[in-house]
Protein backbone atom coordinates (compact mmCIF):
# COMPACT_ATOMS: atom_id res chain seq x y z
CA UNK A 1 0.00 0.00 0.00
CA UNK A 2 1.08 3.43 -0.82
CA UNK A 3 0.87 5.91 2.39
CA UNK A 4 0.44 9.45 1.57
CA UNK A 5 1.96 12.26 5.55
CA UNK A 6 0.33 15.13 5.34
CA UNK A 7 0.71 17.60 8.56
CA UNK A 8 0.57 21.03 9.41
CA UNK A 9 1.32 22.48 12.76
CA UNK A 10 -1.52 24.85 13.27
CA UNK A 11 -5.02 24.78 12.89
CA UNK A 12 -4.78 28.54 11.10
CA UNK A 13 -2.95 26.68 8.46
CA UNK A 14 -4.38 24.33 5.75
CA UNK A 15 -2.95 21.34 4.53
CA UNK A 16 -5.00 21.38 1.02
CA UNK A 17 -1.94 22.40 -1.43
CA UNK A 18 0.21 19.52 0.52
CA UNK A 19 -2.55 16.84 -0.78
CA UNK A 20 -3.12 18.69 -4.01
CA UNK A 21 0.74 18.31 -4.55
CA UNK A 22 0.79 14.60 -3.46
CA UNK A 23 -2.02 13.75 -5.31
CA UNK A 24 -0.13 15.46 -8.87
CA UNK A 25 2.51 13.12 -7.65
CA UNK A 26 0.51 10.29 -7.16
CA UNK A 27 -1.08 10.44 -10.64
CA UNK A 28 1.99 11.38 -12.02
CA UNK A 29 3.30 7.66 -11.03
CA UNK A 30 0.66 6.12 -12.15
CA UNK A 31 -1.11 5.45 -8.80
CA UNK A 32 -4.56 5.53 -8.54
CA UNK A 33 -5.13 4.09 -4.78
CA UNK A 34 -3.72 5.34 -1.49
CA UNK A 35 -3.74 5.95 1.86
CA UNK A 36 -4.11 9.04 3.57
CA UNK A 37 -2.59 10.06 6.88
CA UNK A 38 -2.79 14.04 8.34
CA UNK A 39 -2.38 15.75 11.37
CA UNK A 40 -2.68 19.14 12.70
CA UNK A 41 -0.18 18.94 15.24
CA UNK A 42 3.72 20.33 16.02
CA UNK A 43 6.53 18.25 14.48
CA UNK A 44 8.78 18.71 18.05
CA UNK A 45 6.84 15.11 18.51
CA UNK A 46 5.96 11.98 17.74
CA UNK A 47 2.57 12.22 19.87
CA UNK A 48 0.66 12.62 16.86
CA UNK A 49 -2.59 10.61 15.66
CA UNK A 50 -2.29 10.40 12.28
CA UNK A 51 1.35 9.34 12.45
CA UNK A 52 0.57 6.97 15.18
CA UNK A 53 -1.90 5.32 13.06
CA UNK A 54 0.94 5.51 10.25
CA UNK A 55 3.49 4.06 12.05
CA UNK A 56 0.48 1.05 13.55
CA UNK A 57 0.32 0.36 9.63
CA UNK A 58 4.19 0.14 8.75
CA UNK A 59 4.56 -2.32 11.27
CA UNK A 60 1.90 -4.32 10.55
CA UNK A 61 3.84 -4.48 7.57
CA UNK A 62 0.47 -3.22 5.33
CA UNK A 63 2.47 0.20 4.08
CA UNK A 64 5.36 -0.21 1.40
CA UNK A 65 5.93 3.60 0.49
CA UNK A 66 4.93 6.72 2.50
CA UNK A 67 5.04 9.83 0.21
CA UNK A 68 5.50 13.28 2.10
CA UNK A 69 5.30 16.77 0.61
CA UNK A 70 8.58 17.64 2.39
CA UNK A 71 10.46 15.82 4.81
CA UNK A 72 10.10 17.91 7.84
CA UNK A 73 6.51 17.09 7.74
CA UNK A 74 7.62 13.84 10.05
CA UNK A 75 9.73 15.73 12.13
CA UNK A 76 11.29 18.90 12.88
CA UNK A 77 13.34 17.07 15.77
CA UNK A 78 17.07 15.37 13.95
CA UNK A 79 17.04 11.84 16.41
CA UNK A 80 13.33 11.67 16.02
CA UNK A 81 13.33 11.95 12.16
CA UNK A 82 16.97 9.86 11.73
CA UNK A 83 15.30 6.93 13.88
CA UNK A 84 11.84 7.15 11.68
CA UNK A 85 13.51 7.12 8.63
CA UNK A 86 16.31 4.31 9.91
CA UNK A 87 14.10 1.77 11.06
CA UNK A 88 11.16 2.24 7.60
CA UNK A 89 14.37 1.71 5.31
CA UNK A 90 15.72 -0.96 7.40
CA UNK A 91 12.12 -2.65 6.68
CA UNK A 92 12.66 -1.90 3.05
CA UNK A 93 10.37 0.92 3.10
CA UNK A 94 10.31 3.76 0.57
CA UNK A 95 10.24 7.12 1.23
CA UNK A 96 9.80 10.14 -0.93
CA UNK A 97 10.04 13.41 -0.82
CA UNK A 98 8.17 14.88 -3.60
CA UNK A 99 9.26 18.88 -3.18
CA UNK A 100 13.00 17.77 -2.74
CA UNK A 101 12.79 15.40 -5.63
CA UNK A 102 14.60 12.61 -3.01
CA UNK A 103 13.76 9.25 -2.79
CA UNK A 104 15.31 7.99 0.94
CA UNK A 105 15.69 4.43 0.24
CA UNK A 106 19.69 3.76 0.28
CA UNK A 107 22.47 5.15 1.82
CA UNK A 108 22.46 8.31 -0.26
CA UNK A 109 18.84 8.93 0.83
CA UNK A 110 19.46 8.41 4.51
CA UNK A 111 22.71 10.50 3.76
CA UNK A 112 20.57 13.64 2.79
CA UNK A 113 18.10 12.67 5.07
CA UNK A 114 20.06 13.55 7.89
CA UNK A 115 21.45 16.82 6.51
CA UNK A 116 17.82 17.92 5.54
CA UNK A 117 16.71 17.30 9.47
CA UNK A 118 19.11 18.89 10.83
CA UNK A 119 18.25 22.16 8.93
CA UNK A 120 14.75 21.39 10.05
CA UNK A 121 15.75 21.00 13.78
CA UNK A 122 17.89 24.36 13.39
CA UNK A 123 15.25 26.35 11.31
CA UNK A 124 12.58 25.48 14.28
CA UNK A 125 15.43 26.75 17.38
CA UNK A 126 16.11 29.60 15.01
CA UNK A 127 12.17 30.41 14.95
CA UNK A 128 11.96 29.88 19.31
CA UNK A 129 15.33 31.98 19.50
CA UNK A 130 13.56 34.99 17.40
CA UNK A 131 10.35 34.60 19.61
CA UNK A 132 12.11 34.52 22.64
CA UNK A 133 14.19 37.33 21.71
CA UNK A 134 11.34 39.10 20.45
CA UNK A 135 8.97 38.39 23.59
CA UNK A 136 12.37 39.72 25.90
CA UNK A 137 12.22 43.13 24.14
CA UNK A 138 8.42 43.78 23.88
CA UNK A 139 8.77 43.17 27.98
CA UNK A 140 11.41 45.70 28.51
CA UNK A 141 9.26 48.24 26.56
CA UNK A 142 6.20 47.40 28.76
CA UNK A 143 3.95 46.62 25.89
CA UNK A 144 4.27 42.53 26.01
CA UNK A 145 1.66 41.05 28.61
CA UNK A 146 1.28 37.67 27.48
CA UNK A 147 -1.59 35.48 27.27
CA UNK A 148 -4.34 36.79 29.87
CA UNK A 149 -5.31 34.09 32.49
CA UNK A 150 -8.05 31.71 32.34
CA UNK A 151 -8.44 33.00 27.54
CA UNK A 152 -8.99 29.81 25.65
CA UNK A 153 -9.16 29.52 22.22
CA UNK A 154 -11.46 26.86 22.00
CA UNK A 155 -14.04 25.62 24.87
CA UNK A 156 -12.92 23.49 27.86
CA UNK A 157 -15.95 22.21 28.27
CA UNK A 158 -16.63 20.58 25.25
CA UNK A 159 -13.35 18.80 25.44
CA UNK A 160 -14.36 17.54 29.17
CA UNK A 161 -17.47 16.29 27.62
CA UNK A 162 -15.76 14.27 24.80
CA UNK A 163 -13.20 13.08 27.60
CA UNK A 164 -15.80 11.68 29.29
CA UNK A 165 -17.07 9.97 26.60
CA UNK A 166 -13.64 8.08 26.24
CA UNK A 167 -12.05 10.18 23.27
CA UNK A 168 -8.42 10.13 23.66
CA UNK A 169 -6.53 13.76 24.29
CA UNK A 170 -5.61 13.28 20.43
CA UNK A 171 -9.11 12.86 19.34
CA UNK A 172 -10.31 15.54 21.68
CA UNK A 173 -7.72 17.83 19.96
CA UNK A 174 -8.42 17.08 16.12
CA UNK A 175 -12.53 17.52 17.19
CA UNK A 176 -11.77 20.77 18.60
CA UNK A 177 -9.07 22.07 16.34
CA UNK A 178 -6.68 22.82 19.18
CA UNK A 179 -3.03 21.03 19.95
CA UNK A 180 -2.88 17.89 22.48
CA UNK A 181 -1.25 20.52 24.88
CA UNK A 182 -4.44 23.54 25.00
CA UNK A 183 -6.33 19.70 25.55
CA UNK A 184 -4.49 19.26 28.73
CA UNK A 185 -4.70 22.48 29.77
CA UNK A 186 -8.67 22.02 29.02
CA UNK A 187 -8.89 18.46 30.65
CA UNK A 188 -7.13 20.80 33.97
CA UNK A 189 -9.73 23.51 34.24
CA UNK A 190 -11.63 23.25 37.42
Amino acid sequence: MIACYVRVSTTDQNPRSQKRELSRWLRSHGIKDAKWYEDVATGDSLDRPGFEQLQKDVFDGRVKTVVIWKLDRLSRNLRDGLNILADWCDRGLRVVSITQQIDFSGATGKLIAAVLLGVAEMEQETRRERQRVGIEAAKERGVYQGRKPGTFKGKPLRAQRLRTKGLTQGEIAEALGVSRRTVIRYLNVD
